[in-house]
């Protein structure tokens, strides 16, 4: 696959994980009772208000970028403000999680379609093209999914661990959050990054194979 043809396949899946990721996070809180994403503007399935122009860049050509935050304000939460917090930061994950599902059980329906219809040679190249799409939004999905889940801030994995600790080591938790983006970098310049994420979202595309193929 040449540059330009890997773009076309990684453009569209990347803005559908970012998008339903920020969505996932913004819709939550709305639940919660917060406003805050819902008046910015970020109640919305509409990629280009979810998008960080660098960020998109990055994760295009280096396959490690970001989106725009969804602001919230926790104090809106309705009941527990730290079970708020939580579930607002796991929120993008399990989006990502769920993309990832959806797109296996397409590849199986399009696989069995395969298998019953008597295909044209351009049906057949546009069910290959559909399928290594579809393959492909499902490990980005689970590339988001694990890289959110890291406990280093602003990820949502930090949110999730400092939501779950005493005040006491919350703050010493947070003093972390001015080395977080240097610890980003070490890690994916020493590649370290990879080798923690790759065996994790394999695993995981393992299980979802086998429940949705039967097969890992």
């Amino acid at each position: 696959m040449g540059f330009l043809d890997g773009i076309l396949y990684v453009l569209p899946a990347v803005l559908l994980a970012m998008t339903v990721h920020e969505y996932a996070h913004a819709r939550v809180a709305y639940s919660l009772g917060d406003p805050t994403a819902k008046r910015e503007g970020r109640l919305t399935l509409n990629p280009l208000d979810h998008v960080d122009p660098i960020g998109l860049i990055m994760l295009v050509i280096v396959r490690f970028g970001w989106a725009k935050p969804v602001p919230i304000n926790p104090f809106n939460f309705k009941g527990n403000r730290d079970a708020g917090i939580i579930k607002v930061s796991l929120a993008g994950p399990l989006a990502n999680l769920t993309l990832a599902f959806v797109s296996l059980v397409l590849v199986r329906i399009i696989a069995t379609m395969s298998g019953i219809i008597v295909l044209s040679p351009s049906a057949i190249s546009v069910m290959q093209i559909s399928v290594n799409f579809l393959l492909l939004l499902a490990r980005l999905n689970l590339f988001f999914m694990v890289f959110n889940l890291i406990p280093l801030p602003p990820l949502d994995g930090s949110k999730i661990l400092s939501s779950m600790l005493s005040p006491k080591a919350r703050m010493q938790y947070q003093q972390v959050e001015a080395y977080a983006p240097l610890i980003l970098i070490l890690l994916l310049v020493t590649r370290t990054l990879p080798m923690i994420l790759i065996p994790i979202a394999d695993t995981i595309e393992g299980i979802l194979r086998f429940i949705v193929f039967g097969i890992i």
